[in-house]
């Protein structure tokens, strides 16, 4: 894809590696360069076919599709740079374990795995930066912005097929660590609660418990008990937007950090002992190799914030 040339109308015929992924994600993919607002735009105006005909964003691909892109007018200021690339380097250093197939990264906190709502780049674009030759590299799920941990990176089309199926079927263990305000009680081992997205006008996601949300649940145990907090596991079965956060915040002990789920007293007493972040971490992956079908356990260290915040509370 890297010969594609904005001036003229260009055809793209989608191989077996693509089949599956839906058009806006495509595009995004090879128009580097190109703001997302355009893409959807040139969609939404049919600019963009597939096969002779309009789609809609979340066509999904087929093999042997031909698309059809009109020529694009994008500024040099548009065209690159916009990914800082000395962080997007440093990227490197966090990578837990890489293959022909997937990357396992244990994502710091504070970078998005996707750049959008304000955000010019994130883990996504900065890794397609300093890797340009990798034909393919997708998210194979998310984190909070805040949230740091091991985070999956499809490099090919099948990978990221197979580790979806997963995610659908439940068999993706995924294992967070959560630093609590209060005395978890031992007796509560999940959280059912549906949880209900709402986005506000400056485009914040909020999320609530409420009965028109979709159903939800996380399982939890406890890890370490402190002085006035507990350091418990957590396990969601489900994969709803700040999940964990939100039903931690329903059963009454909020996570230490949290600025939007928040515990006024409890964060200031954790930032007095150091703590600017979410103590949210995601510390364990397991799920089964698409290529091989070995059963593939990875763990991500605390960061030091993390570990020093730990080192300051008292045990109980």
């Amino acid at each position: 894809m890297s010969d594609l040339n904005f001036s003229s109308v260009q055809f793209i015929e989608i191989d077996a590696e693509r089949e599956g992924q839906r058009v806006d994600n495509f595009l995004i993919s090879i128009l580097k360069g190109v703001p997302k607002s355009m893409i959807y735009r040139l969609l939404r105006k049919g600019e963009v076919r597939v096969n002779k005909k309009r789609i809609k964003p979340e066509y999904k691909l087929q093999a042997s599709d031909l698309i059809r892109l009109p020529p694009i007018r994008v500024s040099e200021k548009d065209e690159g740079g916009y990914v800082n690339t000395q962080r997007a380097q440093e990227l490197e250093q966090f990578i837990l374990h890489e293959d022909n197939h997937l990357i396992v990264l244990n994502k710091p906190s504070g970078m998005a795995v996707h750049g959008g709502s304000g955000l010019s780049y994130g883990v996504i674009e900065a890794l397609r930066k300093v890797r340009p030759d990798a034909k393919f590299l997708e998210l194979v799920h998310r984190l909070d912005r805040d949230t740091s941990g091991c985070l999956l990176i499809a490099k090919r089309r099948s990978a990221l097929r197979s580790l979806h199926e997963q995610l659908r079927n439940k068999t993706v263990d995924k294992r967070y660590f959560a630093l609590v305000s209060g005395t978890w009680p031992k007796a509560r081992r999940v959280v059912n609660a549906p949880l209900l997205k709402n986005t506000l006008k400056s485009g914040e996601r909020v999320v609530r418990v409420s009965d028109e949300g979709k159903p939800s649940e996380t399982r939890y145990q406890i890890s370490q008990r402190y002085e006035g907090a507990t350091l418990v596991e957590a396990m969601p079965i489900t994969g709803r937007t700040h999940q964990i956060r939100v039903h931690c915040q329903y059963a009454g002990h909020c996570i230490a950090g949290d600025s939007k789920y928040r515990d006024p007293d409890f964060e200031a007493s954790m930032k007095e002992i150091g703590l600017k972040r979410l103590f949210l971490h995601a510390h364990q992956l397991t799920f089964t190799h698409p290529n091989s079908n070995e059963k593939m356990t990875f763990n991500a260290a605390l960061d030091k914030q993390l570990s020093y915040t730990l080192s300051q509370l008292k045990r109980v």
